[in-house]
């Protein structure tokens, strides 16, 4: 399966696909980014072409940005889009290049605590039990299709970081095991469920 995976930050998600990622089922083609970022040398150090689509808040056109996107992303032909850590919401034009072949991961149980401030919400909120998912990317906010999730206790005495890096740890365990067994059997979609397909 070849998938190209788009990250924005310090890229430990990505890091986890490039160690763990059986490379006779997996073959990263490229990774992307709207900025400069350190998943783009993780990338680069293990020898993966990488790309920048830039946006600037205030600046970027978001339409534009989009089909920029949409039309990097076709030039390497993946089976699959990967966003790993990627913090900008990826719109239709890119979603309609991409039907149901984009995956993403997120830091809470789905479909508690969507968006960007997931593990704080979690934290407010005083849940027991929080987690992560990975879900097919529609165009809500972290509102498609769940494909699986991995539960990750609270603490009494977690902060936002302590238990967001416990969360980390699971979520890359979550996706590199996704991802295999995405390229073992396949995925298949109807309406809000998502399934591995079973032999």
């Amino acid at each position: 399966m070849k998938i190209v995976i788009l990250a924005s930050g310090t890229g430990s998600l990505l890091q986890a696909v490039i160690n763990q990622a059986k490379k006779e089922k997996i073959q990263i083609l490229s990774v992307g980014s709207d900025r400069p970022c350190h998943a783009l040398k993780r990338a680069e150090e293990a020898g993966i072409p990488t790309f920048t689509v830039d946006y600037r808040p205030g600046e970027t056109d978001r339409a534009q940005w989009n089909t920029q996107l949409a039309e990097t992303l076709a030039s390497y032909g993946p089976d699959l889009v990967v966003s790993a850590g990627f913090m900008r919401i990826i719109g239709e034009e890119v979603i309609q290049q991409f039907p149901q072949q984009i995956i993403n991961t997120h830091p809470a149980l789905l479909p508690a605590f969507p968006g960007a401030h997931a593990v704080e919400d979690a934290i407010n909120y005083g849940v027991a039990v929080t987690g992560t998912t990975v879900h097919v990317v529609d165009a809500g906010v972290d509102t498609g299709p769940i494909i699986d999730q991995r539960a990750v206790r609270v603490q009494a005495d977690d902060t936002v970081d302590s238990l967001h890096e416990r969360i980390k740890q699971t979520e890359r365990e979550l996706l590199v095991d996704v991802l295999h067994a995405i390229a073992d059997h396949g995925l298949t979609i109807d309406g809000r469920k998502a399934r591995i397909n079973n032999d």
